[in-house]
C-alpha cells in the first residue's frame, strides 16, 4: 500500500464576505425554500443512483472518477485559525423551531483546499443530554450528489422535521442526537452548500478527492471544536455512501499509523442500504427487481445471458437487456415498491457534481452564496 505523509501548510483566510456570512442565515433561507419550492421525497436519491449507475455502465471510460486509489491524494491541509470559531457557527435558533429546544446547533464552513477556494458545509447538533461523554458521528448522504442537509438532516434522522404548513419545524423524537452528537457534511464541493471557487474542481471530482476532503475538514473541524478531540467517532452514511464511508475510514486509519497515533479515535463504520460494489449491487438490483415480478422472465433471462458485470465493458447485447430492464421498471422509487408512482423534481444539464435536489439550488440561496 502507497502512502503519503502528513503535511502541515500555513491556513489562508477565503475571501472576507465569506468567511463574515453567518450559517445560521443560511439554514434560514433553507427553511424558507422549504416553503418557496416543492418539496423532494427521498425517491430523488434513488434516482441519482439509478442516473450514476446507468451512466456508468453505459461505457468503460465514465469510471474512472468513482474509482478509488489508496494513499491517493496529496498532502493534508490543517487550518491555524480556527480559534473563536466554534462561537461564530452557533446557530441561536432556526426559523420556526419549536419551544423548548434544549440541546446545541452549529453550522459553517470549513475550508480543505485553500488553494483552490474549496470549503464544505456542515450542520452540527450536539446531544441534548451529556453531550460530553457521547460519541461523535459523522453522516454523508450518497446519490452521488444528495445533500446530506436537506435529506439527513431535515427528512431522516436530524433533530427537526418540517411541518406540513411548510413554515414551522416539529421535533424528532427519534434523532440520533439523542445518543450522539452528529455531524451533517455535505460532501463532495458542489453539493449542497458546499463549493469550490475553482470549476475544474466540479468536473474532476472523484471518490479519492472526497475522502481526502472529508478528512480535512475533519482535521480543520477537530480544531474548531478541540473537546472533540479525543471522542469516540463513526463515519455512517447511505446510498453511495457506500463507498465514501469506508475509503474515508481507510483514510482516517492509514494516517493514524502514518502518524504513529490516534489522530482521529475512528470506533466503527454504518452504511445504510448502500452502493458498494458495482457488480454486486446491479446483480441483486436485477434478482429483487425480477423476484418482485418488475420486469419479464425473457429480461432476467437476458441480462443473465448477456451481461459480465465484473468486466470493465459492456456489450451491445448486454446493454440492449438493461435498456429493457429500464422500460419494464419504470418511474417507481426502487427503495419502496408499494408507494404510487412519483415525480423526480431533480436539476437538469449540470455537472455530475452539481446534480441533486433542486430545493438545494434554489436561485436566490445560490445569490446569497455568492
Amino acid at each position: 500500500m502507497a502512502y503519503s505523509f502528513l503535511s502541515i501548510v500555513p491556513h489562508k483566510t477565503l475571501p472576507e464576505r465569506e468567511k463574515k456570512m453567518e450559517a445560521s442565515y443560511l439554514l434560514k433561507l433553507l427553511m424558507f425554500f422549504f416553503v418557496a419550492l416543492p418539496r423532494t421525497t427521498e425517491a430523488s436519491e434513488a434516482h441519482q443512483l439509478k442516473k450514476f449507475v446507468s451512466g456508468y455502465r453505459s461505457s468503460s471510460s465514465e469510471r474512472i472518477n468513482s474509482d478509488y486509489q489508496s494513499g491517493g491524494g496529496g498532502g493534508v491541509l490543517v487550518s491555524t485559525s480556527e480559534d473563536g470559531q466554534m462561537e461564530l457557527d452557533r446557530i441561536k435558533d432556526l426559523p420556526g423551531q419549536p419551544e423548548g429546544v434544549d440541546f446545541d446547533q452549529f453550522s459553517g464552513y470549513v475550508t480543505v483546499d485553500p488553494h483552490a477556494g474549496r470549503a464544505l458545509f456542515y450542520y452540527f447538533v450536539e446531544s441534548p443530554q451529556n453531550s460530553s461523554s457521547k460519541p461523535l458521528v459523522l453522516w454523508l448522504n450518497g446519490g452521488p450528489g444528495c445533500s446530506s442537509l436537506g435529506y439527513g438532516a431535515m427528512e431522516e434522522l436530524g433533530p427537526f422535521r418540517v411541518h406540513s404548513d411548510g413554515r414551522t419545524l416539529n421535533r424528532n423524537y427519534y434523532a440520533w442526537n439523542n445518543v450522539a452528537n452528529v455531524i451533517f457534511l455535505e460532501s463532495p464541493a458542489g453539493v449542497g452548500f458546499s463549493y469550490s471557487n475553482t470549476t475544474s474542481d466540479y468536473d474532476t471530482s472523484g471518490d479519492t478527492r472526497t475522502a481526502d476532503d472529508s478528512y480535512v475538514f475533519l482535521l480543520n473541524w477537530l480544531e474548531r471544536f478541540p473537546q472533540y478531540k479525543t471522542r469516540e467517532f463513526f463515519v455512517t452514511g447511505e446510498s453511495y455512501a457506500g463507498h465514501y464511508v469506508p475509503q474515508l475510514a481507510e483514510t482516517i486509519l492509514r494516517n493514524n499509523e502514518i502518524a504513529n497515533q490516534t489522530v482521529i479515535n475512528l470506533r466503527g463504520v454504518a452504511i445504510g442500504n448502500g452502493f458498494v460494489d458495482h457488480a454486486g449491487n446491479l446483480i441483486g438490483q436485477i434478482e429483487f427487481s425480477w423476484s418482485h415480478a418488475q420486469i419479464s422472465d425473457e429480461t432476467h433471462a437476458a441480462i443473465r445471458k448477456e451481461c459480465n458485470f465484473s468486466s470493465r465493458t459492456v456489450s451491445e447485447q448486454c446493454r440492449t437487456a438493461l435498456e429493457i430492464f429500464d422500460e419494464e421498471i419504470g418511474d417507481i422509487d426502487f427503495y419502496n415498491l408499494y408507494l404510487h408512482s412519483v415525480t423526480m423534481i431533480l436539476t437538469a444539464r449540470l455537472p455530475p457534481a452539481l446534480q441533486m435536489p433542486v430545493l438545494i439550488l434554489a436561485p436566490t440561496i445560490m445569490l446569497a452564496l455568492i
